[in-house]
């Protein structure tokens, strides 16, 4: 029976029959199938309430993004026109313009929300 978890043992059993219904080879529209739905659904809500976690900030967002795309850090320079800006940017001595957030999640794809949090 699916249920609402509340405590961290309810959470461990959960992620442990979640983790079991993913070994299983079963059908989409399987009654198997809709209880890993519901569970995932559970065990995220518990996560989001006891396991919080911040945004990055736009410097570690920027940083991680051009890491993914395998891009060097002198990419910035030509997004954001200047050297001296990249490294000012980088350095955190200069904030984010809303015209390089935009070019940034344009052209990078990093999602605005990371781009104008806290430093």
């Amino acid at each position: 029976m699916l249920k609402v978890i509340k405590s961290e043992s309810e959470y461990e059993d959960a992620l442990a029959r979640a983790y079991e219904l993913m070994q299983e080879d079963f059908k989409e529209e399987s009654t198997e199938a809709d209880e890993l739905v519901i569970l995932t659904l559970l065990i995220e809500h518990y996560e989001k309430q006891h396991y919080p976690i911040s945004p990055p900030s736009p410097i570690a967002a920027i940083k991680f993004r051009l890491e993914q795309l395998g891009k060097p850090v002198s990419e910035l320079s030509e997004i954001l026109g200047a050297r001296s800006r990249q490294s000012e940017i980088l350095s955190g001595k200069r904030k984010l313009s809303l015209t390089m957030i935009r070019k940034l999640h344009q052209i990078l794809g990093i999602p605005a929300e990371s781009l104008i949090g806290e430093y």
